[in-house]
C-alpha cells in the first residue's frame, strides 16, 4: 500500500503522451501550439498584475509606509526562487499540469494529487476573491456615468449583514433587500456574470483567449504608466518621512497583502502544452513577467505615498483612484477605476485557463474521469473541464465572502510553491546541452547555515518564546514551532547533501510566509485537504493508469 501511494511517473512517460495523446483522452483533437514567449510574458503579467496593484497595495502602504516597496522586493526574491524551479520544470517536463505533473515525477501519485487538489484553491478558489473585486470596481464605473445597481444585487450576504451591524441606518443592501420567507435575498449578480462571460472566451479558445488577455495586459500597463508619469509630478517628498514608520514589524505586516499581488505567474505553466516552444520560451516568461511586475510594484508604490501621506490609506481599497481623487483630478480616478475592472478579467480570464488544464492532466494520469481530459473537437480546448471551473467559480461568487478565501488562496499557492522547489532537489542531473534552461546550481553548504544563523539571531525572542509556550498549544506559537524545526532540518539537510541553494531558499521563504497566514485558515485549508484525500481514495487510487500497470 505506501509503495502504492508514491508510485512516480517518469520524465519519459509523461513526455511521449503529451505527445502521441490517446484517442479516449484526447477527444478528437490536440492543444493548439499558438503562445510564444510574448504571449507567455503577457499572460503572467495578465495573471499577476490585477487586483493587489488596484486595492491591497493601499493597506500595505498604511502599514509598513513608503517602506513597504521593500517588502514588494523581498517578495519578488521569494517568487524569483519558486519561479527559476518552476522554470526548471517547465524546461524538463513542458506539459500542462503545471506543479501536479512536477510532483508526480518527483514526489509520487498521491503528493501529486495533494498539489493538484491544493491548486483548486489558488486558479478556482482564488478566482472567486478577484471575481468579488471586479464587481467593486464594475459597480464604481456605473455609479459614474449614472448607472445605480440595487445594493442588494451587488454584494454578498455576509458583508452586508457585518455592514448593517455596524451602522444599521446606512446599510442599504441589508435595509433594501427583498425577502425570501425569513431570508434576505443579497447576491453578487456582477460577480456571477464576469466569471461566466470570461468562461466561454476560455472554452472558445486559446487562441482567442490569448487576444483577449494582451489586449487587456497593454491597455492597464498604459494606464500605470500613466498614473506614474502624472503622479510623479505631483509627489510630495514630505510624505515619505518617516520612510520606515512603525519599522520592519510595520513592513511584514504587509505580507499578506503584498503576497496576494504576486499570485499568478505560475499559471504560465499549466499552457506548456499550447506554447510553441516551451523549454525555451516558459522559463523567459516567467523570469520576465516577474521582472516587469515588480517594478511597477514599487515605482507605483513610492508615486502613490509621495501623492498622498500613507496614514490616508488606512481602509482604501481604490488607492490608486483615491490620490487623483484627493488631488481633485476625480477624471484620471474614475480612468484607473476602468482600468482596474479591465485587469481583473485578465486576471480571471488566465486562471479560467489553469485550472482546466490542470484537471485534464490529473483525468490522463486516471485520478479524474475521463471526461475531464476531452478536448473539444473544434475549439481544442479542455471543454468539459473549462465549464466545470466556470461552475466552481461562478456559483459561490455569488455569495461568498471575499476574506474568507484570500488566505486560503495564498496557503495553497505556497503549499504549491514549496513542493515545486522540494522537487527540483530530486530531479536526475541533465547535461547542460539537453535542455534550453538550466538552474544554476550554488552550493548551499556555506549560505544557508548563515541565513540560518541571522534568522535566529533576529527572532531569537520569538524562538523561545514559541519553544517556551507551545505547552499550552498556543496555534500561532505551534506553526512558527513547526517552521522552526523544519527550517533546522533543512540546512542539516543542505550541509550534508550539498543542496542547491536556490530551490532551498525558496522552501524557507515560502514556508515562512505560510505561518504568518491566520490560523483560522489553517483549520479551512486542512478540511480541504481532508476532503481531496476522501475522493483520492474512493476514486483516484483504483481508477490510476499507474494502478492499472501493477495489475
Amino acid at each position: 500500500m505506501s509503495n502504492s501511494l508514491f508510485r512516480k511517473k517518469s520524465l519519459t512517460s509523461i513526455l511521449n503522451e503529451a505527445k502521441v495523446g490517446d484517442g479516449d483522452v484526447h477527444g478528437s483533437g490536440s492543444l493548439k501550439k499558438v503562445l510564444t514567449v510574448r504571449d507567455l510574458t503577457l499572460m503572467g503579467v495578465a495573471a499577476v498584475i490585477g487586483a493587489g496593484i488596484f486595492s491591497t497595495i493601499g493597506q500595505a502602504a498604511y502599514n509598513g509606509g513608503p517602506a513597504v516597496i521593500f517588502l514588494f522586493i523581498l517578495t519578488a526574491v521569494t517568487c524569483g526562487f519558486t519561479a527559476l524551479c518552476y522554470a526548471e520544470f517547465a524546461s524538463r517536463v513542458p506539459v500542462a499540469g503545471s506543479a501536479y505533473t512536477y510532483s508526480y515525477v518527483t514526489f509520487g501519485e498521491m503528493a501529486a494529487w495533494i498539489i493538484g487538489w491544493a491548486l483548486i484553491l489558488e486558479y478556482s478558489i482564488g478566482n472567486i476573491v478577484v471575481a468579488i473585486s471586479w464587481s467593486s470596481y464594475f459597480n464604481n464605473v456605473l455609479e459614474g456615468i449614472g448607472i445605480h445597481l440595487p445594493a442588494w444585487l451587488a454584494t454578498d450576504y455576509n458583508t452586508a449583514k457585518a455592514a448593517f451591524a455596524a451602522t444599521p441606518a446606512k446599510e442599504e443592501a441589508w435595509n433594501t433587500a427583498p425577502m425570501l420567507g425569513s431570508w434576505r435575498v443579497i447576491l453578487n449578480i456582477p460577480a456571477f456574470l464576469i466569471v461566466i462571460l470570461v468562461t466561454i472566451l476560455a472554452y472558445v479558445g486559446i487562441h482567442e483567449s490569448k487576444r483577449s488577455a494582451n489586449l487587456m495586459v497593454g491597455l492597464k500597463i498604459v494606464v500605470l504608466l500613466a498614473v506614474i508619469a502624472i503622479g510623479v509630478f505631483h509627489i510630495n517628498t514630505e510624505n515619505w518621512q518617516p520612510f520606515m514608520p512603525e519599522g520592519f514589524n510595520g513592513v511584514l505586516m504587509g505580507v499578506s497583502a503584498v503576497f496576494f499581488a504576486y499570485i499568478g505567474f505560475d499559471a504560465i505553466s499549466t499552457t506548456a502544452e499550447e506554447s510553441a516552444n516551451p523549454q525555451r520560451d516558459m522559463p523567459r516568461a516567467m523570469i520576465y513577467s516577474l521582472i516587469i511586475c515588480t517594478i511597477i510594484y514599487v515605482i507605483v508604490t513610492l508615486v502613490i505615498t509621495g501623492m498622498v501621506h500613507y496614514k490616508e490609506f488606512q481602509h482604501v481599497s481604490d488607492p490608486l483612484a483615491y490620490v487623483f481623487d484627493k488631488l481633485n483630478m476625480r477624471t484620471i480616478g474614475y480612468v484607473i477605476s476602468i482600468s482596474a475592472v479591465i485587469a481583473a478579467t485578465s486576471v480571471i480570464l488566465v486562471f479560467q485557463i489553469g485550472q482546466p488544464r490542470i484537471w485534464m492532466s490529473m483525468s490522463r494520469d486516471g485520478l479524474l474521469p475521463k471526461k475531464f481530459a476531452k478536448v473539444h473537437p473544434k475549439y481544442h480546448t479542455p471543454g468539459f473541464s473549462t465549464i466545470i471551473t466556470g461552475v466552481i467559480v461562478a456559483i459561490p461568487s455569488l455569495f461568498v465572502e471575499s476574506g474568507i478565501v484570500t488566505d486560503l488562496t495564498s496557503i495553497g499557492t505556497l503549499f504549491a510553491f514549496v513542493l515545486v522547489c522540494g522537487g527540483v532537489l530530486l530531479l536526475p542531473k541533465v547535461p547542460k546541452g539537453e535542455k534550453k534552461f538550466n538552474l544554476p546550481y550554488i552550493n548551499g553548504l556555506f549560505v544557508i547555515p548563515v541565513v540560518f544563523g541571522l534568522f535566529s539571531w533576529f527572532f531569537w525572542d520569538r524562538v523561545s518564546e514559541s519553544f517556551a509556550g507551545i505547552a499550552a498549544m498556543d496555534h500561532d506559537r505551534v506553526l512558527f514551532v513547526i517552521f522552526y524545526i523544519l527550517a533546522t532540518l533543512i540546512t542539516v539537510l543542505t550541509i550534508w547533501k550539498k543542496l542547491s541553494l536556490i530551490p532551498v531558499m525558496g522552501m524557507l521563504c515560502c514556508l515562512y510566509l505560510m505561518i504568518e497566514i491566520p490560523v483560522r485558515s489553517w483549520v479551512v485549508f486542512f478540511g480541504w485537504m481532508a476532503v481531496g484525500l476522501a475522493i483520492y481514495f474512493m476514486y483516484g487510487f483504483w481508477k490510476s493508469k499507474l494502478a492499472a500497470k501493477r495489475v
